[in-house]
């Protein structure tokens, strides 16, 4: 085990991530660990980087599902860099861009519409007449431009 390995409560507290986020990381396949010889994970210094790029996607809104294989083309569980990132990225800025013209798109009509999953049909600037939008699924149908009929 090299010197540079570290517990996963040194991890945690760099990290800024719960000790059960990174044992979920790990069951995910996000990072990995290496085991002492009393069954300790040990983490190499690297995993910092990982974890960092794990959650910065997170934060954009990024699913773990997605992040995962992002990181999966990465050969040996090696560190991102800079390139990677750009590079991995760039095939989340459509997904990003749709985000964020539907949010704002919600956030314009925030003071009257939720969607049409309908609180209120009399007030209502989209109206549903006899629920037809049912018809097309459960939840609020009209919530980021889902259907064809959107403002």
């Amino acid at each position: 085990m090299s010197h540079a390995s570290m517990s996963v409560g040194d991890i945690a507290r760099r990290s800024g991530v719960a000790v059960s986020t990174l044992h979920y990381y790990e069951a995910q396949g996000l990072i990995t660990a290496e085991r002492s010889t009393g069954n300790q994970r040990r983490y190499r210094r690297e995993a910092l980087r990982r974890i960092a790029f794990i959650r910065t996607a997170q934060a954009l809104g990024i699913s773990l599902g997605e992040i995962g294989e992002a990181l999966q083309q990465l050969p040996g569980q090696r560190t991102p860099t800079r390139a990677d990132w750009t590079r991995l990225s760039s095939h989340w800025r459509a997904s990003l861009d749709r985000r964020i013209a539907d949010l704002q798109a919600l956030r314009d009509r925030l003071d009257g519409c939720i969607g049409c999953g309908c609180l209120s049909l009399r007030a209502c600037q989209l109206y549903n007449p006899e629920d037809s939008l049912a018809k097309q699924g459960a939840g609020p149908q009209r919530l980021g431009g889902q259907t064809t009929g959107k403002r």
